[in-house]
């Protein structure tokens, strides 16, 4: 078919983006140095340092071929006019428009799930069984499609059913209400998924009370930060990778560790993990994060009610009838080499951040500098790279290089 302004510019974003990730796992692979860095070898042992590259090795191998399938998927779908025609059968049922957009998205992410499945079981039973991470049995793992796809349809529907109704019926400003209520919902779902949600894929204990309560509770008033509840998270259920993590606002605050953190860790190394988290709150991270997270909503929503339903755009996916729901999922597609410079630039100022917070915890916490050890001991557990090449740090990492932040940490702790 013949290929418009449009049609062009995503077809070349999709396969330029797909073309500069592929450069970026390449030289990151050409950057694995052979040789543990020198920060590392009190707690890497050479079999250690060779796995964590066999991971890296595997891992890069099976993101090229699952991003390849998806981009190759996404490709023969849209020339075999797979848009138009599943556009057509569901216009052929007789709802109104508000359905047949949910209708339509949802069968368009329930096919891509489906033809994700191999590569995540794979992934979980295969790729990470391999290296001694994966926890999951077969019933977890079923159980948690079930659930997943059960909180789709429970949350998903009505949010994107209300976001439809409102570009279809309020007018002008059908993208200020849709963005405004997407926002409030967001906010909402930040105070009830400790509660409701998250309790549906883990178990979450109060920790108990001992040596490592204390020492958190004490610091966090000497920090005056508060916290309703410390509790411990069956992280082994499914995988045996540590980790730690906040939740919640206000005067709701929970600290939720993993039980492989706490059994791989000192005191004082968790203590430190978490003064660092807590210093992203103090530095008021988490709420710029959102800010510019929301801001970006209200653009997008405000850029898609210009091209709401434009003609040049449906031909370029040869669609016959124009739509909202149609008009969402192409203007994305659309506005999607902006999205990947945004990606970059959030991801420069999530590694700022993660200094910051690194130093505030070294700053505020007695026993600071064991923020080192303690990342040194997951990078290990986690079989992390050490040596990742800036280019590919330049376009994925969210956290910097653990070496550049136990190098900053060590220097932070000796001033």
């Amino acid at each position: 078919m013949m290929m418009n302004l449009f049609g062009q510019i995503i077809l070349f974003t999709l396969i330029g983006t797909w073309l500069i990730k592929l450069a970026a796992d390449l030289l990151n692979l050409r950057a694995a140095s052979p040789t543990l860095p020198e920060a590392f070898r009190d707690v890497y042992d050479p079999a250690d340092y060779r796995r964590s590259q066999e991971y890296l090795r595997a891992n890069t191998k099976f993101s090229l071929i699952s991003s390849t399938f998806d981009l190759a998927l996404l490709l023969v779908f849209w020339f075999a006019g797979g848009f138009n025609a599943l556009d057509q059968l569901i216009r052929a049922w007789g709802f109104d428009p508000v359905i047949n957009g949910v209708l339509y998205i949802g069968a368009l992410l329930l096919l891509q799930s489906v033809a994700d499945l191999p590569f995540s079981i794979y992934h979980t039973f295969v790729l990470e069984e391999r290296f001694g991470f994966n926890q999951t049995t077969p019933k977890v793992f079923v159980i948690d499609l079930i659930k997943t796809l059960l909180l789709a349809v429970l949350i998903g529907t009505p949010v994107l059913a209300a976001i439809l109704w409102f570009f279809q019926s309020a007018g002008p400003l059908g993208w200020l209400w849709a963005w405004g209520g997407v926002t409030a919902f967001s906010l909402l779902l930040q105070y009830v998924a400790p509660t409701w949600i998250m309790p549906m894929f883990n178990k979450f204990e109060p920790l108990e009370d001992g040596e490592l309560r204390k020492s958190i509770m004490d610091y966090a008033a000497e920090v005056r930060f508060p916290l309703t509840g410390i509790y411990v998270m069956d992280g082994s259920k499914r995988s045996a990778k540590g980790n730690a993590f906040f939740t919640g606002f206000g005067k709701n605050k929970r600290i939720v560790l993993f039980d492989t953190l706490i059994k791989n860790h000192s005191t004082g190394e968790l203590v430190a993990v978490l003064a660092h988290e807590i210093g992203h709150f103090k530095k008021k991270h988490i709420f710029m994060s959102m800010g510019l997270s929301m801001l970006n909503l209200g653009v997008v929503f405000y850029l898609l009610s210009l091209f709401m339903n434009n003609r040049m755009l449906f031909d370029a996916f040869a669609m016959q009838e124009t739509s909202v729901y149609a008009s969402l999922l192409f203007f994305m597609l659309l506005y999607n080499p902006v999205e990947f410079i945004i990606s970059i630039l959030m991801q420069m100022l999530s590694r700022r951040n993660e200094f910051e917070a690194d130093n505030y915890a070294v700053k505020t916490y007695r026993n600071g500098a064991l923020l080192a050890d303690a990342l040194k001991k997951l990078s290990r557990q986690n079989l992390s790279n050490l040596t990742p090449h800036p280019f590919n740090v330049f376009l994925n990492y969210s956290h910097p290089p653990v070496l550049q932040r136990v190098e900053r940490i060590e220097a932070a702790a000796r001033h």
